[in-house]
């Protein structure tokens, strides 16, 4: 078959390309090496540990307040395989709508690992081992990545795990082990301590979250600990043994001391790495770096062959599904001769905590870096009405504008629905909005999104109304 397009990778930068470069006209195939189509977003990422963030939160608030709101229950537990049950079904009906998509934008599905045989053709190898041929004008590479580990240390998916193992545990563990405080970490620890594990996280970095803002990492922290975590941060991870029912993690202290840590199970959560395995990249003239990373032109993301091009988790660049995705259509729009656009200092990250943390543009520490000028407006989500009224209470808005010209630089949120609110800080700073701007926008009453309003009023010259 000759396409004008094939895109190997059905993640949410493979599959979104594909659609965009069908409805652009152009002849769209797309391989995928496993069963369903989506990658790790949908089968083993975004989607599946955001359904049990959903459940664990359910189930934490049941226990811890609803008898404040007047809801009595008894006999209240956690029913895991129900949970995970219902996690699968989520999955199972995302990732058939992304087949459906498929078929209504006319896109061929090739089942079965792609390997380049030239820049132009490459080989689906299916389950069975049958081989067929497809042949395009333009490839895209969208193969996502695959969860890392620390050298010496060896995942062995039982005791020693990864996020895919830890959305589909059959016990609740005793005491679940975290290696790395980030985002992953953050969000699968929060989920095990809400229904009842203790929770151990053990970082390199001297704070959670240590990609976004300091202020986040400190308030997150706050947050987690409620839920009974320990935190043991700067230490530096030697070992990690399976000895049967148990885990021993070995690590060095700040002090340059071993100290040892046993659980029931650890999660490594130290980041993820590009996954290019099988792709026979040298055939098409092209190989990964160090990293694992493939290298393109950053004005048209194609690689050095020039009908070749990457997106997503194999370049340069944040890990993330939407990012993937902009990558998608921008490639899609490049290939049809568009002129499109991506800001990458505005594309947002989001921890899926509760509360949930959301950031996008300068973190205050890249400003200071700069040497750009800045004032800083913060509010509390305790001082808000709404946030009162669903007793969520923790977290902040920050703010961080230019000194002289009052233009918004970053925008940071701890609190409830962070992740939708920092939608509105994207939209303003795409068009290069002030605080000022903002602040002077009418923001309905009681909601979350006031307590943005207020930090830019506060931006301004310290004039938030409710604080």
């Amino acid at each position: 078959m000759q396409y004008d397009v094939i895109v190997i990778g059905s993640g949410p930068g493979g599959y979104i390309c594909a659609i965009r470069c069908a409805q652009l006209g152009l002849k769209t195939a797309i391989i995928e090496k496993y069963k369903t189509l989506g990658g790790t977003c949908l089968n083993v990422g975004c989607i599946p540990s955001k359904a049990l963030l959903d459940s664990s939160e359910h189930y934490y608030n049941a226990s811890h307040t609803f008898a404040e709101h007047g809801i009595q229950l008894e006999n209240l537990k956690v029913d895991l395989a129900q949970m995970i049950a219902r996690k699968s079904e989520v999955v199972n009906q995302v990732c058939k709508g992304v087949e459906f998509l498929m078929k209504k934008n006319k896109i061929d599905v090739y089942q079965g690992l792609g390997s380049f045989v030239d820049k132009n053709t490459v080989k689906v190898t299916k389950e069975g081992g049958d081989i067929e041929m497809i042949t395009s004008k333009n490839i895209v590479i969208a193969t996502g990545s695959k969860p890392s580990s620390l050298p010496g240390v060896t995942i062995d998916k039982k005791r020693i795990i990864t996020s895919t193992e830890a959305l589909q545990l059959n016990e609740i563990p005793k005491h679940l082990i975290v290696i790395g405080a980030g985002v992953i970490g953050a969000e699968l620890g929060s989920v095990y301590a809400r229904i009842g594990a203790k929770v151990s996280f053990v970082e390199y970095a001297s704070a959670m979250i240590p990609t976004m803002d300091a202020t986040m990492g400190k308030e997150l922290q706050r947050t987690v600990k409620k839920l009974g975590a320990d935190f043991y941060f700067s230490h530096k991870v030697k070992t990690v043994e399976n000895t049967g029912d148990e885990v021993i993690v070995t690590a060095e202290n700040p002090k340059g001391e071993l100290v040892t840590f046993t659980g029931d199970y650890c999660l490594m959560s130290v980041g993820r790495k590009p996954y290019t395995d099988g792709l026979a990249l040298e055939n098409a003239g092209l190989a990964a770096d160090q990293r694992g990373k493939i290298e393109v032109d950053e004005h048209t993301l194609q690689t050095k062959v020039p009908n070749i091009y990457a997106i997503g988790d194999v370049i340069r660049g944040a890990m993330l599904a939407h990012k993937a995705e902009e990558e998608g259509v921008f490639v899609a729009e490049t290939i049809v001769g568009q002129k499109p656009h991506i800001n990458y200092l505005l594309i947002p990250n989001v921890v899926y905590t509760w509360p949930e943390v959301a950031g996008v543009g300068y973190t205050e520490d890249e400003l200071k870096a700069k040497g750009i000028a800045y004032k800083t407006g913060s509010f509390p989500f305790k001082a808000l009405g709404r946030a009162r009224a669903s007793m969520d209470i923790d977290g902040t808005v920050k703010v961080l504008a230019h000194k002289e010209t009052d233009e918004i630089l970053g925008a940071h949120i701890i609190g409830p629905r962070a992740a939708d609110m920092i939608a509105e800080a994207v939209v303003a700073m795409e068009y290069r909005a002030s605080a000022e701007d903002v602040s002077r926008m009418s923001h309905a009453h009681p909601t979350y999104t006031e307590a943005f309003k207020e930090a830019c009023l506060a931006a301004t010259g310290n004039r938030a109304l409710n604080a």
